[in-house]
């Protein structure tokens, strides 16, 4: 059958914003015991519950979380290492009231830690938990606390130790001081601790270190010693080896490369090369590599945002390349001669997968869709550098349209919808996204940005953004843009960009500062750069320091880059998304963005989100956030959508 001709957006296409949720999971948090396999699944028709579901030598697949609880952490608000396992036990944090729980298969979770109490004449304490480590020996795990109980402080961060059994249900405290800690690692014959940890106004992909201390035979922790980092170094993921050796990912080449502590106590490298073998510590529980061995590593890395995955032998200092698929690796773990992993590609959505490093067989235990989209409507991402300020050059991924059943009227050209990631100190990947493919099935191309600042190209390329933010990233979006039109790849008049959190901000700051774009969409984006420097979680408190300055020493610079301020600068439509119990980008960022934009009598549409926080988990917001910004741009540039969809109420516009 001939292609129906169809204008741009107005394709007919079976990625719909059901397909997108429907029966759908996020995978993440890979852990691995000596009989069975474990991850977290996201389940938005579920409320956004996270389960951890476990695999069995068998083969056999079952939930391990009860309905009743949901195993989320709130520590750092990002969360992530939300469990570990021991023995068949499985230890998580309950996200209702954040204490520890310990869980026998099948049985009932018991909690290990105290739920709220009002100490005398004290407020409510509120103790957050994350990223376990099994202490066997003393039968307790090592974690990460956030201890909320006094409001009139920040919240203070400790390395504690909690008992299997509950006993001390207030935790030994083992280490204490610092502003952050992550990644407590108990070496394999139980005597040493490694950690990491940082301060304000660093973020961990700034400057981090490494520390390792002695563990007695009461638990405590003596003759603490830093082994690594500081002074603009970052470290990621420290590793005991199995013969004791303490391995971890610095960035003091350059590139985030694996090294280790020789027995005579000196760091050396284990493999140099021009690519990222660690990734910015954004939730707790990432990993990179893993021990096969004390003599092999298998390990994923990033080249040019592209991941792949590796196998070192740490003897010869070597790195063998395993031909794989997949373009996007993370959350590694290895046991029993096997590796476990989250993966995907241009064709294929994220996944557990598990793979044989010796001969590269692979089997895909668990798909985030189970529905299967014809490759004839899979637009596949080409990458592009292009020229942009100062002489820099840009990354990204184009998607042109796609869709075997339509073709665009001779002559047309199709709008392009950049896309700005998160983060900022983040990065687009190019695993299959339905959501995405939502957009070029229907006729509307999308530039995924890897702006100055991401990640994936190299601590020079990352630090591009330092003291930049809303600078170097707006002008990577807009240069990324004006590439395609020169290329005859989009059509000027019909340039759209959107971002979640901070790429929301710069969304924001393209539409206010810029008139390159037509129109955009923040979801739950940063309007008030200053606002955000008062008001935000303790992990990102001082984030700004280093993306604008120091504040308030700098105030005219948050001033200066805030869209807030310069309402009467933007003359485009916008479209705003966000939770209402959001912690990280307050609700009234955006709501004063849209009454200004009311006042001044530019089309403008807020969609609000009751019990969301920051990034929208429940099914049904999420296809609404989705059918509803095609609705805007439908209205704003006049082409009629294939389907129905909800309306969305727009002010000050007419037709």
């Amino acid at each position: 059958m001939a292609p129906t001709t169809a204008p741009y957006g107005s394709w007919k296409s079976p990625i719909t914003s059901e397909s997108i949720v429907k029966e759908a999971v996020g995978l993440s948090q890979i852990k691995c015991d000596a009989t069975a396999g474990y991850w977290i699944e996201m389940r938005p028709s579920e409320e956004g519950r996270s389960v951890i579901v476990c695999r069995d030598a068998q083969g056999i697949q079952a939930d391990v979380t009860p309905p009743g609880f949901n195993a989320r952490t709130r520590v750092h608000e990002y969360g992530g290492g939300a469990y570990t396992v021991h023995e068949g036990a499985v230890f998580f944090s309950n996200f209702a009231d954040q204490r520890l729980y310990r869980q026998v298969h099948g049985g009932t979770p018991q909690p290990l830690t105290p739920g709220d109490i009002a100490p005398a004449g004290g407020p409510t304490c509120n103790l957050r938990y994350a990223d376990a480590n099994v202490d066997s020996q003393r039968g307790r795990l090592i974690c990460v606390r956030e201890d909320h109980s006094d409001p009139e402080r920040e919240a203070v961060n400790t390395l504690v130790g909690i008992s299997f059994d509950g006993r001390d249900d207030a935790g030994q405290v083992l280490v204490s001081g610092n502003d952050f800690y992550s990644s407590p690692r108990v070496s394999p014959d139980g005597s040493r601790l490694a950690w990491l940890t940082w301060n304000h106004p660093h973020m961990p992909w700034d400057e981090s270190e490494l520390w390792v201390g002695d563990l007695e035979a009461d638990g405590s922790l003596t003759q603490p010693r830093r082994l690594a980092g500081g002074n603009g170094e970052s470290i990621f993921q420290p590793e005991w080896s199995p013969d004791g050796s303490v391995y971890f990912i610095s960035d003091r080449t350059g590139w985030w490369n694996i090294h280790r502590q020789t027995g005579n106590g000196t760091l050396e490298l284990v493999v140099g090369k021009d690519a990222e073998f660690g990734t910015p510590q954004w939730v707790f529980g990432m990993s990179t590599y893993a021990f096969a061995s004390a003599n092999s590593i298998v390990c994923t890395y990033a080249e040019r945002g592209i991941w792949r995955l590796g196998l070192i032998d740490t003897a010869r200092g070597t790195l063998k390349e395993l031909e794989t698929s997949y373009s996007d690796i993370s959350f590694l773990q290895v046991a029993n001669g096997r590796a476990i992993f989250r993966a995907g590609s241009p064709a294929q959505g994220p996944a557990v997968v598990e793979i044989d490093p010796e001969t590269g067989a692979a089997t895909v235990l668990r798909k985030s869709h189970k529905e299967e989209v014809d490759a004839g409507y899979i637009s596949i991402p080409r990458p592009i550098e292009f020229p942009t300020t100062d002489g820099a050059t840009a990354h990204g991924f184009y998607y042109p349209p796609q869709n075997e059943d339509c073709v665009a009227p001779p002559g047309e050209l199709p709008p392009l919808l950049v896309k700005s990631h998160g983060g900022p100190t983040a990065a687009a990947v190019t695993t299959l996204d339905l959501a995405l493919q939502y957009w070029t099935s229907r006729g509307i191309a999308v530039l995924d940005v890897n702006y100055g600042g991401s990640s994936g190209y190299g601590r020079a390329y990352r630090r591009r953004l330092r003291g930049q933010w809303g600078i170097v990233d707006v002008d990577d979006c807009v240069n990324g843009a004006l590439q395609l039109v020169r290329e005859g790849a989009a059509d000027p008049a019909r340039l759209m960009i959107d971002g979640g959190s901070a790429g929301g901000y710069t969304t924001l700051c393209a539409l206010t500062f810029r008139d390159t774009f037509k129109a955009g969409a923040s979801h739950y984006g940063v309007s008030d750069a200053e606002a955000l420097a008062r008001e935000t979680h303790k992990f990102e408190s001082r984030y700004l320091d280093g993306l604008i300055g120091p504040y308030p020493e700098r105030r005219d610079l948050y001033r200066e880059r805030s869209p807030i301020n310069f309402t009467d600068r933007l003359s485009c439509p916008v479209i705003f998304f966000q939770g209402l119990e959001d912690k990280v980008v307050p609700p009234n960022q955006a709501e004063r963005m849209v009454e200004a934009l009311r006042q001044k009598g530019i089309a403008v549409a807020y969609v609000a989100f009751a019990g969301e926080q920051h990034g929208f988990r429940r099914a049904a917001n999420i296809r609404r956030a989705q059918d509803g910004e095609l609705y805007f741009y439908s209205r704003i540039f006049g082409f009629e959508p294939a389907e129905a969809l909800d309306p969305v109420e727009i002010y000050n516009f007419t037709t």
